[in-house]
């Protein structure tokens, strides 16, 4: 179902929206990215931005692409300190921008990418806000895999501010899910998990680096899209946050993501 372009309440006008959204996806197409928009759009506050990202994902389905599911972004103390930033977002997570474990990955594609290691969940049945419980989500859960964003920003440099990165989509670009274990017994807290490059360790972290618990920064992700109207739904995929800050991807590097009781996922970066 198309997700309709509407702003949430006191974002800027509809034109305003439209001529933001239109620059990030002209970046997006042209590998060029562009300054803040922090700074030079008046008003432009967080109910404005995720007008902005409304509008481009509406955009892209409505060319064809599938919902697939959602992201949380910015729930690890590492990642907020490495952006700058102090609270959650979330973005969409479209059908072109899953790539397939063990996959390449092109740079040529992208712009200044980054790559992190996180947990996927598959939900068996609707999650509802705006009152959703850790509880909720847990109960929700069928399935949970390793998995590797990409992230990718269209603001240069990665200047951005929180409004910055939630107009581009939570700077998602590309998600990568590894084998499917069922989800109970699962310890998701206490869980640890590597990023590796070229099989040398370059980050490390546990699932109490997601906002304290993964499920509960679902729970907020469900109470969020509430108030645009919208909820989780089942069979889609959610990723909760990064286990640890990001690295830049490096062309002909191995990248994978190893969390233990759930084996890991792979990709290889090429020009």
């Amino acid at each position: 179902m198309p997700i309709e372009p509407i702003a949430p309440p006191r974002a800027l006008p509809p034109e305003r929206l439209s001529a933001i959204a239109d620059e990030l996806a002209l970046a997006e197409r042209e590998r060029a990215p562009i300054a803040p928009i922090a700074g030079r759009q008046a008003g432009f506050g967080v109910a404005s931005a995720y007008g902005v990202q409304t509008i481009n994902i509406g955009r892209r389905i409505a060319a064809g692409a599938r919902l697939i599911g959602h992201k949380v972004g910015l729930t690890n103390a590492a990642m907020q300190s490495q952006l700058g930033v102090r609270e959650p977002d979330f973005g969409r997570l479209l059908d072109d921008m899953q790539v397939p474990d063990g996959a390449e990955i092109s740079l040529s594609a992208l712009i200044q990418p980054r790559i992190e290691p996180e947990m996927a969940f598959i939900l068996r049945r609707d999650v509802i806000g705006p009152r959703a419980m850790r509880a909720d989500v847990l109960s929700a859960i069928e399935a949970v895999a390793p998995a590797l964003e990409i992230i990718d920003s269209r603001i240069a440099d990665w200047r951005i501010s929180l409004v910055d990165t939630v107009a581009d989509n939570a700077s998602s670009a590309r998600v990568v899910i590894g084998p499917l274990r069922p989800a109970r017994d699962l310890e998701l807290i206490a869980m640890e998990g590597r990023l590796k490059r070229d099989g040398e360790i370059v980050g490390t972290g546990r699932g109490a680096d997601v906002l304290g618990d993964p499920a509960a920064a679902v729970a907020w992700l469900v109470n969020k899209l509430a108030e645009f109207g919208e909820s989780l739904k089942a069979g889609q995929v959610v990723i909760p946050g990064a286990l640890c800050a990001s690295v830049p991807l490096a062309s002909g590097a191995l990248f994978s993501a190893e969390l233990d009781g759930l084996g890991s996922v792979s990709v290889r970066v090429v020009p």
